[in-house]
């Protein structure tokens, strides 16, 4: 397809990257010097300098021709009018980025219907579904339900308590081989595995594991894990994430919401009837000491600053509550947050991609996901008639490197598939796969 992306921030660079990975003609526009140069120099793309609220540039970025458009810049105006203008010359597709929730709301007068947009995402409540996923599973570092929560991938990190450390895989799989789960991917430091029967598990790991739901609690305590019960959680940051959270979770658990902004922390004390709202700075220890911190089984930090959420959660980590989720915004962060201990963490940015991919890839793809700092993409297929992957036991088909199959759910049934299993029309197949393996993947299901 030929994609013409507004915008290269995170989110663009990022759509940008896997995209080009697998061979759509990409047009990356933004008219930040820095961002494009980072673009430009990394990424095999082109890329156009100027602002996309102008026509001209986008017909010169080949509008016209365009299959679709893409606009995810930070600023509303911009990505709608663009939008706009590529209604103008019958783009096909249009996908649309907003900071305003209103803009999502179907009562409102300028929505994706009225505007003929095909896709509007609002970040800031994908990621408080991402976070209340996260709170429903304590033990884990990630979790993505498929198939109604029947089948999940969830991130372990592992510890001296894990009772599978030092074995291989061929030895756990055959020490409780009445348990039916595949390990998709190892992440070791900055290294992503996907593992063979040889490898080992070590301490330190952050394993991610599909399996039934109804065989979460027996793979936790392999790893040593144990889920909390949770009643009351403190949020910092009362911006609209912070806000989506509590909105969500109030009346089923006791919240403590803390603000330094007088103007926001007013409204939310206007709009939320059953939390406890507090004007502070959350790096200021003795204020989170002051608010019972100690006493709190779940610490969310989802202020805009990155830094800041860092800080407070290793402050809740020193004061041992058991669960902490950090917001991470930047990219660059990612890979060291795992190392100072901050296990369970959500980017706005990934979510944001993981849902205009399972836009673009709609067809055999019944949904994508992407987990922060692996390199890889969890994507869950529907198996069609006469696709290419129906044809032999997966042992024959010569599946691409850096490819994982992790579960098949037939009608009422889920299972492990393994090298004599031949996939059937119907079937739902999650793979989990490396980005240039990406598109040999689909083809297979086409």
């Amino acid at each position: 397809m030929y994609i013409i992306i507004i915008g290269a921030g995170e989110v663009g660079y990022n759509l940008a990257k896997i995209l080009s990975y697998e061979n759509h003609d990409i047009v990356l526009v933004e008219k930040d010097a820095e961002r494009l140069k980072r673009a430009s120099d990394n990424l095999d793309i082109q890329v156009l300098a100027g602002n996309a609220s102008s026509p001209n540039l986008l017909l010169q970025a080949g509008l016209k021709k365009a299959d679709m458009l893409v606009a995810v810049t930070n600023n509303d105006e911009v990505n709608l009018i663009s939008s706009m203008i590529a209604n103008q010359v019958n783009v096909p597709k249009k996908i649309v980025r907003v900071k305003n929730r209103e803009f999502t709301r179907p009562e409102s007068p300028l929505n994706a219907e009225t505007m003929n947009i095909d896709l509007v995402i609002h970040p800031e409540s994908e990621v408080a579904g991402a976070v209340i996923n996260l709170l429903k599973q304590t033990a884990a570092t990630d979790i993505i339900e498929f198939e109604g929560g029947k089948l999940i991938l969830i991130g372990i990190k592992l510890d001296n308590k894990a009772l599978i450390l030092e074995q291989s895989l061929v030895q756990v799989a055959a020490a409780y081989e009445d348990l039916s789960f595949r390990t998709v991917a190892i992440q070791r430091r900055e290294r992503t595995i996907i593992p063979h029967g040889s490898d080992i598990f070590m301490n330190g790991d952050r394993v991610y594991v599909t399996a039934r739901k109804e065989s979460l609690p027996e793979i936790l305590r392999l790893a040593g894990k144990e889920n909390v019960r949770i009643e009351n959680i403190m949020i910092l940051g009362g911006g609209q994430t912070g806000e989506e959270i509590a909105h969500r979770l109030e009346g089923e658990f006791n919240l403590k919401i803390i603000e330094s902004n007088a103007d926001k922390t007013e409204m939310l004390a206007d709009h939320l009837e059953k939390s406890l709202v507090i004007r502070g700075d959350g790096r200021d220890i003795n204020l989170l000491a002051l608010e019972g911190i100690i006493d709190m089984d779940a610490f969310i930090s989802v202020t805009g600053d990155d830094e800041t959420n860092i800080i407070s959660c290793l402050m809740a980590k020193h004061l041992r509550v058991p669960r902490i989720i950090s917001l991470i915004n930047k990219s660059d962060y990612i890979p060291i947050i795992p190392t100072i201990g901050i296990d369970a963490y959500v980017s706005k940015q990934l979510v944001t991609v993981d849902n205009i991919l399972k836009f673009i890839r709609r067809g055999s793809i019944v949904s994508v996901a992407s987990i922060p700092g692996i390199s890889a993409e969890i994507i869950e297929f529907d198996t069609h008639k006469n696709a290419k992957i129906c044809r032999k036991p997966l042992l024959n088909l010569n599946l691409p490197k850096g490819v994982i199959m992790g579960a098949v759910v037939r009608g009422d049934d889920i299972f492990i598939p393994t090298g004599k299993t031949k996939i059937l029309e119907g079937d739902k197949v999650v793979v989990f796969a490396l980005p240039p393996a990406i598109r040999e993947v689909e083809k297979l299901f086409n």
